[in-house]
């Protein structure tokens, strides 16, 4: 009690009251100083989803969805071996132009693109373990394995 009574005198002197629930009253939030303008900038996050292909096979995959149409409709960008969104939004182009139904072309590896890319697998012969939308184990090994056939494509 006279730890509490002692608290209760600071925190009185300090214009606040301490209650008997050691409940904090009278409390005023403190003048906000002024907010200092600080450049602001534009920050783009380059996600990279391999769906488990290694860099070799990542490469793989770019140079056949690249390859797959005359003039650079499918353009991955680099070949890199990275999948971000460029290198999705040719999939994404390469899988609606065959009806497998990726939905927007954005670049977002969402449930509709992998539906559509285990349309694809299925279509090929593949294992994906079902058309869910989930990128599971039987969809990446699939996956991996396409990026094998026929030694690759670069």
């Amino acid at each position: 009690m006279f730890r509490r009574a002692k608290a209760a005198v600071a925190l009185t002197a300090a214009g606040l009251t301490l209650g008997l629930t050691g409940a904090l009253a009278g409390a005023t939030a403190a003048a906000a100083a002024p907010a200092q303008q600080t450049p602001t900038r534009t920050v783009t996050i380059q996600a990279v989803n391999n769906l488990g292909l290694s860099i070799s096979e990542g490469k793989s995959v770019q140079c056949y969805v690249r390859d797959a149409a005359p003039r650079g409709k499918y353009n991955p960008g680099a070949i890199d071996g990275q999948l971000g969104e460029k290198s999705w939004k040719a999939w994404q182009l390469f899988l609606n132009d065959r009806n497998y139904n990726a939905g927007t072309v954005d670049g977002d590896v969402g449930g509709n693109t992998i539906r559509a890319l285990q349309r694809f697998l299925v279509d090929l012969g593949y294992d994906t373990g079902g058309v869910d939308g989930q990128a599971g184990s039987k969809t990446r090994a699939a996956w991996k394995a396409f990026s094998h056939l026929g030694g690759g494509w670069c």
